[in-house]
């Protein structure tokens, strides 16, 4: 139970950063509540659909679409208060990215695939809602071009949960030093500023 409540807490906030980029691109309801949505469970979407695991998980269980459509409407009512909240927002799409990215390593590890491969695809599970949601905003995704320590943390946790899991380590003794670490990095990365690197001129 504790487990389904921090995905969709981590769910609710990644739905709220995509409702948020709606309104900025001044977005019309359904706008708001479409990358809402897709920012929540897009990268669970392709994770599912690359590992053959059909209809998505997110599909089959009510629950996980009544929250992002909800946190879209909350957006979309209260948006100048939620914009207001963005180091709030961070902390916890921070911890959302921790908890999408290692368990998506780890269902794509259960599903047969050796330690790279899952942890692309849960990498893929943590970005991969906000890379869909800045291609239909228009615009390249920010977790490409902005030189936000993003995408590297979620592939480092990936990493050391489906290398974890391939040892037969217990999940447990995997999961949280694996999400910590994408937690606390992308965390410390927004504390001190730090940048991926980026071409010289």
């Amino acid at each position: 139970m504790l487990l389904l409540l921090l995905d969709l807490l981590g769910i609710a906030v990644f739905a709220v950063s995509g409702g948020l980029v709606a309104v900025r691109q001044r977005l019309d309801i359904v706008g708001v509540l479409v990358l809402a949505t897709v920012t929540g469970l897009g990268g669970g979407w392709i994770r599912d659909v690359l590992i053959g695991e059909t209809p998505p998980a997110a599909l089959a269980d009510w629950r996980y679409l009544l929250v992002p459509v909800g946190a879209g409407l909350l957006t979309f009512f209260f948006h100048p208060a939620l914009a207001r909240m963005d180091p709030l927002v961070n902390v916890f799409d921070a911890f959302g990215l921790g908890l999408f990215c290692v368990a998506g390593a780890l269902k794509a590890a259960e599903h047969g695939l050796s330690p790279l491969p899952a942890a692309i695809l849960g990498m893929v599970t943590g970005i991969g809602g906000g890379v869909i949601r800045d291609v239909l905003a228009g615009q390249v995704p920010v977790v490409l071009t902005s030189g936000e320590l993003y995408a590297i943390p979620a592939l480092a946790g990936s990493a050391v949960a489906a290398v974890g899991f391939h040892l037969d380590a217990p999940t447990a003794a995997v999961a949280v030093p694996a999400a910590a670490l994408t937690t606390g990095w992308r965390l410390i990365a927004i504390r001190r500023g730090w940048r991926a690197p980026i071409p010289g001129s």
